[in-house]
């Protein structure tokens, strides 16, 4: 094995399998076909890709440069920089502004400035940094990309041809498309990975499921999977990722509608101890198993109600004892609310 294909074979599947090209790409189908077109047109305008996390902004601008620079090229003609990067006033002005200014001797066309995760720059950043687009766009494009389009000021925003990359961002399990998406790229790295995937269907539906839209998420977790047991089963996946299985929030649901407010506490705290799980993490599994339940309106608007307070609760950092009586107190009022409606 060569030194490179060593190094290749340690690296997580999220990079190993990053497409190289715009041909690779699956989804956003719309958006590709158009930068495809500019790029062999050579006529790239500045891009702006605004979505959620792991939908593929970075993988679809890092695709178009690595199909117009040679490996030799993209050092020399590609500036990269992440949130990890300092990206104030003093880098627009220094390497950003020294890096555009410049044009190379071996190569005509322009070069590619990245700035990724661009909503973490400062406000004076981003208004040093219009003048340097329009001063230097006969020699660089900049590619902007963010999570959130609302912190990009309107002068960078109409500086550049606007996309957003959140076609996988929806709960693939309520969208077929978006499922065949997941499934179509799960299946292609299961493909190429150099061992064999063993996955059920119901493995590949938790991986989804867990996922919420994220793709580097999915990738994240078959792989860990894949690594830690010889099949990716729903079972396999919910326990490597910590996540509470559907029989065990069937029974939690159970405990706090039909035993005794001792009894529910014990078990489900007994259950959280032995697996390891967060309470947000079934809150939210519980959230979600309500809306399932035939119930009546006010009892139900009266379980959201008090869930959504005990989730915020919980991310101010209080205690998850005192945060589950809350939830089984609340799941027992609704009892009484149920039995007092029906006598």
């Amino acid at each position: 094995m060569t030194t490179e294909a060593k190094k290749n074979s340690n690296l997580p599947w999220v990079e190993k399998y990053r497409p190289k090209q715009l041909d690779d790409l699956i989804s956003h189908a719309d958006i590709i076909t158009t930068i495809d077109r500019f790029v062999k047109e050579d006529r790239l305008p500045h891009l702006l890709f605004y979505g959620p996390p792991g939908t593929g902004k970075t993988s679809t601008i890092l695709a178009v440069a690595k199909q117009i620079y040679s490996p030799k090229e993209f050092n020399s003609m590609v500036l990269e920089l992440n949130a990890s990067d300092d990206r104030g006033i003093g880098i627009v002005r220094g390497q950003v502004l020294s890096f555009a200014s410049t044009r190379t001797i071996f190569r005509s066309g322009f070069k590619i400035v990245i700035l990724d995760e661009a909503d973490s720059m400062t406000n004076d950043a981003q208004n040093a940094l219009r003048r340097v687009i329009e001063k230097f766009t006969e020699n660089t494009r900049f590619c902007i990309i963010c999570n959130y389009l609302s912190k990009i000021i309107p002068a960078l925003q109409s500086r550049c041809t606007r996309s957003s990359v959140d076609t996988c961002c929806y709960k693939a399990q309520n969208n077929y498309h978006v499922l065949c998406i997941y499934v179509d790229v799960l299946m292609f790295i299961k493909t190429l990975a150099c061992c064999s995937v063993n996955i059920t269907g119901d493995g590949m539906k938790a991986v989804v499921t867990l996922a919420s839209g994220d793709m580097r998420r999915a990738l994240n977790i078959l792989q860990c999977t894949h690594m830690a047991y010889d099949c990716v089963s729903e079972n396999n996946v919910y326990t490597c990722v910590g996540h509470p299985l559907r029989r065990d929030i069937e029974n939690i649901v159970n405990w706090v509608l039909n035993e005794g407010f001792t009894v529910a506490y014990n078990n489900i705290f007994d259950l959280k101890t032995a697996k390891g799980l967060a309470l947000q993490d079934i809150l939210r599994e519980v959230h979600l198993y309500v809306h399932r339940i035939d119930l009546p309106v006010h009892v139900k608007m009266h379980l959201l109600e008090k869930m959504a307070d005990i989730e915020y609760r919980l991310a101010s950092g209080t205690s998850e004892k005192i945060q589950l009586s809350s939830l089984i107190a609340a799941f027992q009022v609704a009892r009484d609310l149920i039995v007092q409606e029906a006598s």
